[in-house]
């Protein structure tokens, strides 16, 4: 099959993820998440005593992400169950068509409803912080939206199940957003001294978290409230979302070629 017939079929199937996301309604379910942040942001402002602007922000861009992962997550997961039992892969795969080439397709049609909630979020962050501040933020957002997404593909293929699979990628995720934490806990000695096993489980911690994305350092609300984004903060989430997207759409790969259909 020649290189221009694949690249057709992958924008293809990238489009018909699109439209999925479309007719199941995330633009919607989207905006509802947007309008029912303004409502507790603006509520959370009237409430506070001081600084009622900087709340309002902060907490606006907390809920924005944590809502924007598992509208993610949960159309990732719910897309990839009914292309397993609508027996869609195995038509388009009847086409000669590789399975690298589906693959990416999904994965590009995923990317393009991820980029969308993304740029949705901060163009609504835009409204209340500095629009330096709400692009930093908003391009972050959209990184940590792609390995979550990625890794819900992984975590369907390798499991077979819904239910599994989400729960696989809320682990990843919470352990990702709070391993700096954890380490800071373990290395402190009221954790237990300078004894040998306090030092075990902290090398196995510095282990977990260098193999893990540092997805606390993604659209930090710290940003939209001090203002205190920088270039750099942009440049490292960018070269972390291309190494996890390269090893996650690898492994995803290998566990597709592998499977007997």
């Amino acid at each position: 099959m020649d290189r221009a017939r694949i690249l057709r079929a992958v924008r293809a199937i990238a489009t018909v993820v699109a439209l999925e996301a479309v007719r199941g309604r995330v633009p919607w379910l989207v905006l509802a998440v947007l309008l029912s942040g303004f409502a507790l942001a603006q509520f959370t402002a009237h409430v506070a005593i001081t600084e009622s602007a900087e709340v309002a922000r902060g907490l606006l861009g907390a809920w924005l992400r944590v809502a924007a992962v598992v509208v993610v997550a949960l159309f990732v997961a719910g897309s990839m169950a009914r292309e397993w039992s609508d027996k869609g892969m195995e038509l388009v795969l009847a086409l000669a068509l590789p399975r690298g080439a589906w693959l990416a397709g999904r994965l590009a049609g995923y990317a393009v409803v991820a980029a969308g909630c993304a740029a949705a979020c901060a163009l609504a962050v835009a409204a209340l912080a500095p629009a330096f501040q709400a692009l930093v933020w908003g391009v972050t957002l959209g990184c940590e939206l792609l390995i979550v997404a990625t890794l819900t593909v992984l975590c369907m293929l390798t499991l077979s199940h819904v239910t599994l699979g989400l729960s696989a990628v809320l682990a990843f995720y919470l352990l990702s957003r709070i391993m700096d934490t954890i380490r800071l806990i373990g290395a402190s000695p009221l954790a237990g001294g300078e004894s040998s096993s306090q030092q075990a489980a902290a090398a196995a911690l510095d282990v977990i978290a260098f193999v893990m994305p540092d997805l606390h350092r993604f659209a930090r609300s710290e940003w939209l409230i001090h203002a205190d984004a920088a270039a750099a903060d942009l440049v490292h989430a960018l070269g972390q979302t291309g190494v996890y997207l390269v090893l996650l759409s690898g492994a995803a790969l290998f566990d597709l070629q592998r499977k007997a259909l």
